[in-house]
């Protein structure tokens, strides 16, 4: 648990414990959320009862395991149609994936790291990490770096102590001084690319979607693979990604976005 969840008190302390079980992407034992929890055991117990009662948490007696409950998934769609790029990107993207072929992603950033809100399968699907839902990192993905590059510096130096620089492949950029190195270069070109820094074979150009101040609210991505194409034939889709981006940040314009 951050300092910051510890510093909210019991709410900070709950949602905590919420990351902590959606973490596991399974049923769950309240044994396996003890072994894991840095709150004793008759705190966590309370937090998870109180949980259960909102209907943020689901119990099953027959399995004695807990999930995520059914209220996070109303909450979860109310937050997508108010604070997600998604809705509104979503004939933009339809568009560019009839013209590409390739995998599309759209992504915003969550306190440091990429959160996928929507994606377009390429014309002949590759197994990939990112799907619509899931969190990636935001120093090895090119939506990531897209997203970090403008950011206000306040808000980038913020979300770089959120990266764990964790090494993916022999290519990932493990230290905030070679990432802050990439990230002045994708703001000059206002391209960021992944060269299969998160998953081998997985390469990617991605653009930011910026908002008037010119501060990204989210990035698009276009993924292939190393079989299917080279960092510099993905060059070549630049002109038509920037132009989708300009689409999305023309039709959010009334819209205020978190940052």
């Amino acid at each position: 648990m951050g300092k910051e969840a510890s510093r909210d008190g019991t709410v900070g302390k709950a949602l905590d414990v919420l990351d902590q079980i959606a973490a596991f992407e399974r049923p769950i034992r309240f044994s396996e959320i003890l072994d894991c929890s840095p709150h004793p055991k008759a705190t966590l117990y309370r937090l998870i009862q109180t949980l259960t009662n909102q209907g943020m948490l689901t119990y099953s007696e027959e399995s004695g395991t807990y999930i995520l409950g059914i209220r996070l998934v109303r909450l979860a769609h109310s937050a997508w149609r108010q604070s997600s790029l998604a809705p509104i990107a979503r004939p933009f993207l339809d568009a560019l994936a009839k013209d590409v072929g390739e995998t599309l992603h759209l992504a915003q950033m969550d306190d440091g790291q990429v959160l996928y809100m929507d994606k377009r399968n390429a014309a002949e699907p590759v197994e990939m990490f990112s799907s619509a839902g899931k969190i990636g990192p935001g120093h090895s993905t090119g939506v990531g770096k897209a997203i970090l590059a403008y950011m206000s510096p306040q808000n980038q130096s913020r979300a770089l102590r959120r990266q764990s620089f964790y090494q993916y492949t022999s290519n990932t950029l493990t230290s905030e001084g070679a990432l802050k190195i990439e990230l002045t270069k994708i703001a000059k070109t206002g391209i960021a690319f992944d060269r299969e820094e998160h998953e081998i074979g997985i390469i990617c150009i991605a653009v930011p979607i910026l908002n008037t101040r010119k501060h990204a609210i989210g990035a698009i991505s276009l993924t292939s693979t190393t079989a299917r194409n080279s960092l510099k034939s993905l060059q070549n889709y630049s002109k038509i990604l920037q132009k989708t981006a300009n689409q999305i940040t023309q039709a959010a314009e009334d819209w205020q976005f978190p940052t």
